[in-house]
């Protein structure tokens, strides 16, 4: 069998979830009910115990002081009742999301600033009770003396009610804020007296609960006020609830934010963004903790039975909506986005949760997948690799029934596509091959080199990827210009007849994915986002595919040296049009010869001013990503989404993409160590452990180039290091000898060094002078 080998040359890197338009408060009566939530898999049956270490009693005790309350809500056929265990006949929420399916997804930052509910009379507030000074001295008083009726009285009377609320934590009682970006609360006091709280005597915070029970009660009916957005807005940061004692106080919280109009959403989003991190952070964890223990709860007596709450988990994701579109507003995000994942997900039936977001879109049934945001990178790679196996089955299915049908002996060569190219004609024969067998693309991938012996077991597919890329991707073959900037390649604006080469890389992509293969191609993370715009494939052929938005903050991570200088054009304080004396006009070198493209009609004309020039840069930066490589890249586009359509692929956030295809740079050779198989040595053997106190005392560059080396990518799959399948062979020749790796297999062939010290010298010049492919 055939092989590449690497060896040392001798002489030496949705979903903004949008809000869905909500019924009027006055016709709740008419509203549809939510079917309960998709089943979570069988094979989930382990609990979570992620509850706060600072546990408080139940607060069943006090909730009988409400009961008077309850029972006349009910008495009256109130929608206004809690829902604890032993109350019936709950009334489930309305539809709380759209489908993320739509090729235009609402955003809630496309809102208009001045898009408001309609204005409600501010109630008169209380008279604010105290300062945040005379709380805090309160609170050390009440700590040295033993004396909390001062305190006691402070919290019974702030959660009292909205109003209350706003009295004690708006900045400017009188003032009515009416703004998106200013919430109006002094972030600093709601801080403090939330940290105090987790630290007073129980009664203390049983009377906050009790409290927010009545002020939920009270708030149920009507349109909202500013004065209410801010309640929520306050009550969502309680730590108390991270306690599962809490959750049915917290469940009808969130109900109550979920189902806000969207205009109410857009001021809350807007707010969210104002929070430090470290605030921002808690409510994401307690948002994703409060999902997970619903799912599997470690004492299920704790909680109402599912068929009674359905509504939990519809709402609590409602709300993470609104936190993941907040960070999406901010840049630099503050938090990451894989922050969102919940890995609790990772251990139900996702298939299910596909099937019915496929099946049911944006009807009366949830779906995570309606939430891609809260869906793990790994999670996704397992919707997408048994999307791909059901389509591979199903066309060779079909495949197998027509040969029988017309009579005709079936051959297994049919299930697969088969590649049978000369190495001396890579890339024509491959692009023969693939336009040839176009109807073939979803079927497993097996490569045969012609005039060789061997069975393709896997290693030479990815020879075949790993030559193929290598090739098309040498600046001598002109598809591509890398960038020494960025370390990226990205698209050669060059004119030509024929696109049909940038088509088989986005092939070769999509069989990548769609095989779970990773590559070593280094593309900005712009062509993600372009390969995303749309997610699927348009009907309409005369439809614009791959024009997306576009920034400088795009523009840098490819030319960041011309994307500073436009940077600095925005920001220069002189007299544009005199000093850089430029024009809408573009010039580019093709084969030798300067050409010129005007950015707008008679742009060679239009001086760039003060006044236009950010229009110049946007126009500049949208040529050079957009329309100069507009018909490479819609060849690109064309050609991975021949073999990846998929409604799985909306699933996924541009970066998600990128990882898919070539891997995250996230090394952890400690895995790589632990999971390492060894044919030749044992895993004690003096040798291999010399290899790994030698390699795990490398600087990353190092231990990179070691990945590269084995495995032809620096760069880990999804699956984490035991997806490598990594092996140290032994190789019986002489220790004077340099180590030699089969890339297509993830193995290197380590002779048996005496010495710590000669296995680390060796190993970093194989590494470091590897460039070129060895055949043996």
């Amino acid at each position: 069998m055939s092989e590449v080998d690497r060896v040392p040359s001798p002489a030496a890197p949705p979903a903004v979830a949008a809000t869905a338009p909500e019924e009027k408060k006055g016709k709740e009566p008419e509203r549809e009910k939510l079917p309960p939530i998709v089943s979570a898999g069988a094979g989930a049956t382990a609990g979570l115990d992620r509850g706060s270490k600072g546990q408080i009693s139940t607060f069943s005790s006090f909730i009988s002081t409400v009961n008077q309350k309850k029972e006349a809500a009910e008495n009256t056929s109130s929608p206004t009742h809690l829902v604890f265990p032993n109350i019936k006949n709950v009334r489930d929420l309305p539809p709380i999301c759209l489908d993320v399916r739509q090729k235009q997804r609402i955003s809630i930052d496309t809102l208009s600033s001045e898009m408001k509910t309609p204005v409600l009379p501010e109630p008169i507030l209380p008279v604010q009770p105290k300062t945040m000074k005379d709380f805090l001295e309160d609170v050390e008083k009440a700590k040295s003396s033993g004396d909390w009726k001062t305190v006691h009285d402070f919290y019974l009377t702030m959660f009292d009610s909205f109003p209350e609320l706003n009295a004690a934590f708006k900045k400017d009682a009188s003032a009515s804020f009416n703004t998106i970006e200013d919430s109006g609360i002094n972030a600093k006091f709601v801080n403090a007296v939330y940290d105090a709280l987790l630290n007073t005597p129980q009664d203390i915070q049983k009377t906050v609960l009790k409290g927010i029970i009545n002020s939920l009660l009270r708030e149920w009916k009507g349109p909202r006020t500013k004065d209410d957005l801010r309640a929520y807005f306050i009550l969502l940061q309680n730590p108390q609830f991270n306690n599962t004692s809490t959750y049915v106080i917290y469940a009808h919280l969130l109900r109550q934010i979920a189902t806000l109009v969207e205009a109410d959403h857009h001021f809350l989003v807007h707010w969210f963004k104002k929070l430090s991190q470290k605030r921002f952070k808690q409510l994401v964890e307690r948002l994703l903790q409060f999902i997970s223990l619903r799912l599997f709860p470690a004492k299920p007596e704790e909680f109402p039975p599912i068929s009674k709450c359905s509504w939990w988990i519809p709402s609590a994701s409602k709300v993470l909506a609104l936190l993941n579109t907040a960070n999406n507003l901010v840049h630099p995000p503050l938090i990451p986005y894989t922050d969102f994942y919940n890995s609790t997900l990772d251990h139900i039936d996702l298939m299910e949760e596909y099937h019915t977001w496929q099946s049911f879109g944006n009807s009366h049934r949830f779906s995570f997948c309606q939430y891609p945001f809260v869906i793990s990178i790994a999670a996704k790679k397992i919707i997408i690799q048994r999307d791909s196996e059901q389509q591979m089955i199903s066309i060779a299915r079909q495949s197998l029934v027509d040969k029988v049908s017309r009579r005709q002996r079936p051959d297994m060569n049919m299930l697969f596509l088969n590649m049978k190219v000369r190495r001396t004609h890579l890339v024509s024969d491959s692009l023969d091959e693939l336009t040839r067998k176009r109807a073939d693309l979803k079927k497993k991938l097996k490569v045969t080199f012609v005039g060789e012996a061997g069975l393709d077991m896997g290693g030479l597919t990815k020879e075949w990827f790993l030559l193929l890329i290598r090739q098309i991707f040498h600046p001598d073959y002109g598809m591509f210009t890398y960038h020494k900037d960025s370390y990226c390649h990205w698209f050669s604006s060059f004119k030509c007849d024929n696109y049909s080469e940038f088509r088989l890389v986005g092939i070769l992509m999509g069989l990548a994915v769609y095989n779970s293969i990773t590559l070593d191609i280094r593309f900005p993370p712009c062509c993600y986002k372009k390969l995303l715009s749309p997610p699927i494939v348009p009907n309409d052929q005369s439809m614009p595919v791959g024009i997306c938005s576009v920034t400088t903050d795009d523009l840098c991570q490819i030319m960041p040296e011309l994307a500073h200088g436009l940077s600095e054009l925005l920001s220069y304080e002189g007299n544009v049009e005199e000093d850089f004396y430029s024009t809408f006009q573009v010039f580019q070198e093709e084969f030798g010869i300067i050409k010129s493209y005007n950015l707008k009609p008679g742009g060679d004309k239009i001086p760039v001013t003060n006044q236009n020039r950010k229009e110049y840069v946007q126009l500049y930066i949208d040529f050079l990503l957009n329309k100069s490589i507009y018909k490479q890249f819609a060849a690109f586009y064309y050609g991975f989404h021949s073999v990846c359509a998929s409604n799985a692929l909306m699933l996924l956030r541009p970066e998600e993409v990128e990882i898919l295809v070539c891997g995250s740079p996230e090394l952890d050779m400690h895995a790589l160590q632990r999971s390492t198989q060894y044919d030749g040595y044992a895993k004690t053997d003096l040798t291999i452990r010399y290899f790994w106190d030698v390699v795990l005392g490398f600087p990353l560059d190092l231990q990179k180039k070691l990945l590269h080396f084995t495995t032809g990518s620096d760069r880990v799959p999804v699956g984490g290091m035991a997806d490598l399948n990594f092996k140290i062979s032994k190789n019986e020749t002489s220790t004077n000898w340099l180590p030699v790796a089969h890339t297509c297999f993830n193995q290197l062939c380590l002779p048996p060094y005496k010495s710590k010290k000669d296995l680390k010298q060796k190993l970093i010049i194989g590494i470091s002078n590897s460039e070129g492919f060895g055949l043996e």
